[in-house]
């Protein structure tokens, strides 16, 4: 059984908005559907919450450590409380995704994902699973051949028209997170890739 889900995103009030924090957002809806709180927690570099979910625990972890760092607070807490990453589960934005999509995979690249390749280092293995909040490419909005940098464009907030899209694939994947957490990845994926 899934055991901990991380959230990725940048920590800070400047960042709360930024498509790059989608992850962020997943797991704080998370939190608020299960009833429990973030608390920080030092010895995990970020911010943490537990809950019950059929009878065994399940973490919830926002890291502190910013995007690039990310696999810091992922292995402390995964080292102390053992859990294998096969039953991790990565929250994270993909560029390579439209808004209102999301995507359910086990391992695999990281598609030049910072916060992935940070958490594959710590981890010493890309065998873990991941959830693709599609936030949409730069060079789907520059038509007239201008160049928008992948790094400008994720720190910025979506606009209105993409954030109710993110916010609609967040929503699909949390009526589709039971299914996973049951054990039953193949009947999750297919309930979350068909409602694009």
């Amino acid at each position: 059984m899934t055991k901990l889900i991380v959230g990725l995103g940048n920590p800070g009030s400047e960042h709360e908005h930024d498509r790059h924090n989608a992850g962020f957002w997943f797991v704080d809806a998370l939190a608020k559907q299960l009833g429990t709180r973030f608390e920080t927690e030092k010895r995990f570099q970020g911010k943490a919450a537990k809950a019950r979910w059929e009878s065994e625990d399940l973490w919830l972890l926002k890291p502190d450590t910013y995007m690039n760092l990310s696999g810091q607070a992922v292995g402390a807490l995964c080292r102390f409380h053992k859990i294998s990453p096969e039953d991790l589960l990565v929250v994270q934005d993909e560029l390579d995704l439209k808004p209102g999509s999301a995507r359910l995979k086990l391992g695999g690249g990281t598609g030049g994902h910072n916060g992935l390749k940070d958490i594959q280092a710590h981890l010493g293995t890309p065998n873990y699973w991941r959830l693709r909040i599609g936030i949409g490419h730069p060079r789907d909005l520059a038509g007239d051949g201008r160049a928008i940098d992948v790094a400008d464009y994720v720190l910025r907030k979506p606009l209105l028209a993409e954030q109710k899209l993110i916010e609609t694939s967040i929503q699909n994947s949390l009526d589709c997170l039971p299914l996973f957490l049951k054990g039953d990845p193949q009947a999750a994926m297919l309930n979350l890739h068909s409602k694009d």
